[in-house]
């Protein structure tokens, strides 16, 4: 008699290693781009110094209130023979020896309460959770590692210390599971990893919370050392894993393109004038002679419905039609959806209706069109 596919595929599967079968588990690094490869803003930002806007890698953004000035960028230090390409660094530049009660300098990823239901969170069932990491910083002693559950107002911290000066160190944390509050089933922000760089003393003067629990302050940062007292001051991470369990698996490495397309769930840098040479857009059309229109389809679902993220630049973009080119300083979102986005300006622009071109960022000025669904 002849099996069927699925009794082939169990008749394989029973064949294979139980090691091997056991190994078999895709995506189960919980955060996206830990390998820092993927940076579509740009890759380095200098003069940082406060508010949470600055992403020196897709997904990874830095979070920051009085505690210094930055050059936050992708570099490629990492540890030698791990397979790993990029890193992310912290160069202090303005140092901030007394920091004031409420200051704090955090790298940290936000991620959706849909993607983590399978962690049971809020039952007697509930999964540990062990998070993964290479580090390398000049600036030795107590670091801190926190969970935090943006859904129920509770937070876990753990502690782990740089040994070596200038050494790449592989660090693994291991935090319980929380029987106490489900994460939303949704894709608002759940759960946030807070890897804390400086913290004032609003955040230390209590004592460091090691298990699940409401969140106190005080109880969050306990022990941190100051990364900004020192403008020789410098932090290096690569790596980073956040997985179900109590033991840290090897990293998981996406390829380019998949990792790229989660990312883009979150974030989408259409064009920007970095090129060398033009790049078009899209294929737009005048609608009147003094009002242009176009239609933008994101290359993967977006989380939410975006925003546009473009700036204001004299003569940042241009209609070439008719051999001519025709300038505009801003684009303007109308309406857009998760899959799509229509782009128009009807003010700066002079053409014949009727007639096509296509829209991009000349090379000259520092024009971009983007798309930003994050959390």
């Amino acid at each position: 008699m002849a099996l069927s596919k699925v009794d082939l595929a169990n008749q394989v599967e029973n064949q294979l290693p139980q090691s091997l079968v056991a190994d078999n588990v895709n995506f189960r690094n919980i955060l996206i781009n830990g390998d820092m490869s993927i940076a579509q803003r740009g890759t380095s930002f200098s003069s940082v110094s406060a508010g949470n806007g600055t992403y020196p890698v897709d997904r990874f953004r830095n979070n920051m209130g009085t505690a210094g000035t930055w050059t936050i960028s992708q570099d490629t230090d990492v540890p030698s023979g791990q397979g790993f390409a990029t890193s992310v660094k912290y160069d202090c530049t303005t140092a901030n020896a007394s920091l004031s009660a409420g200051s704090f300098l955090i790298f940290e990823q936000q991620v959706e309460g849909q993607n983590l239901q399978y962690l049971k969170k809020g039952t007697a069932n509930a999964e540990s959770l062990t998070l993964s990491f290479w580090v390398k910083s000049n600036k030795t002693g107590t670091y801190i590692a926190e969970l935090y559950d943006n859904d129920n107002t509770r937070q876990i911290s753990q502690a782990y210390t740089i040994s070596s000066a200038s050494t790449w160190e592989k660090k693994t944390i291991t935090y319980a599971g929380d029987t106490t509050g489900a994460f939303g089933n949704d894709n608002g922000a759940s759960l946030r990893l807070f890897l804390w760089l400086a913290a004032g003393s609003n955040y230390t003067s209590g004592t460091l919370n090691t298990s699940w629990n409401t969140t106190a302050v005080s109880n969050r940062v306990v022990g941190q050392v100051n990364l900004a007292d020192d403008t020789a001051n410098e932090w290096y991470i690569t790596g980073v894993q956040l997985e179900a369990g109590t033991t840290a698996s090897d990293f998981e490495f996406l390829p380019h393109d998949v990792n790229l397309q989660r990312c883009q769930r979150y974030y989408w840098q259409q064009i920007s004038s970095d090129s060398s040479t033009l790049r078009p857009v899209a294929v737009g059309s005048y609608i009147q002679n003094t009002y242009i229109e176009w239609i933008t389809q994101f290359p993967v679902q977006m989380r939410a419905t975006p925003s546009l993220v473009s700036p204001t630049v004299t003569n940042g973009y241009e209609i070439y039609r008719a051999a001519a080119a025709d300038s505009f300083n801003e684009v303007l979102l109308g309406n857009s959806t998760q899959y799509m986005a229509f782009l128009y300006n009807n003010t700066q622009v002079s053409g014949t209706g009727g007639q096509a071109g296509s829209i991009y960022c000349p090379n000259t000025y520092a024009s971009s069109i983007a798309f930003s669904a994050e959390l």
